[in-house]
């Protein structure tokens, strides 16, 4: 992302006194101009008219990238960490989003109703196989004809890209950025024949940018024009 929308986005995260912490401001800055998720993500949902269900959201960066990028989808996004989830509210409240509503909800109890599209963004690493196959066929069923299932995830293969990948994640998780360590990265094999075994037509594209991770965006597709 451009360090003019980056640093504009950011603002809506910047505390409301000079005093103030200013840790999700610098997070989220350096976060959108460096990540190539956003754009990426933006991409894959352009010309979609189908709700989105943003699995995993964190502080809801991908909805300020979605109207910045000219998508104008009804968003909805959803994550078990609350303190996440108040600061995406608030930095929503302060951008001005219309459109959308986060909520906090632990995925490994309860997936809430939803039909449309699903963004399931750097998530699945942090379930194990058996959580993985329930998340992606609770979203897959979610699936409206037209819509679109985005995910991002490192792949798990023999690569120094992925070991670097998985040391982040864990540096990650003893920071307390993420409430969560890495349980297992999902193969690209295995993934694929789910998805292709659930109709869905399938696109993965490296999503490295000039980061050092092994990371890609999936794009699964149901078939028909109900809506795109």
């Amino acid at each position: 992302m451009d360090g003019a929308t980056a640093a504009r986005i950011a603002r809506a995260f910047a505390p409301a006194h000079w005093y103030g912490n200013r840790w999700h401001y610098c997070y989220s800055r350096i976060k959108l101009r460096s990540d190539p998720l956003y754009p990426g993500v933006v991409q894959a949902l352009r010309g979609s008219r189908a709700p989105l269900l943003d699995l995993g959201c964190g502080i809801g960066l991908l909805a300020h990238a979605l109207r910045a990028g000219g998508v104008d989808l009804p968003y909805r996004g959803i994550d078990n960490d609350a303190g996440k989830i108040a600061q995406a509210r608030r930095a929503a409240a302060v951008a001005g989003l219309g459109g959308v509503d986060f909520q906090q909800l632990d995925l490994a109890r309860a997936l809430p109703a939803h039909r449309g599209s699903v963004a399931v963004l750097d998530v699945l690493q942090y379930l194990d196989d058996d959580a993985q196959a329930r998340l992606l066929d609770a979203a897959i069923a979610m699936l409206a004809p037209g819509a679109r299932l985005v995910l991002r995830s490192g792949l798990e293969d023999d690569s120094r890209r992925m070991r670097v990948t998985r040391g982040f994640d864990l540096v990650a998780n003893r920071l307390g950025w993420m409430n969560a360590a890495p349980k297992r990265y999902p193969r690209a094999d295995a993934l694929r024949a789910r998805l292709l075994a659930a109709g869905l037509e399938v696109d993965f594209t490296p999503l490295r940018g000039h980061t050092p991770f092994n990371n890609w965006r999936v794009v699964a597709t149901r078939p028909g024009s109900g809506v795109s």
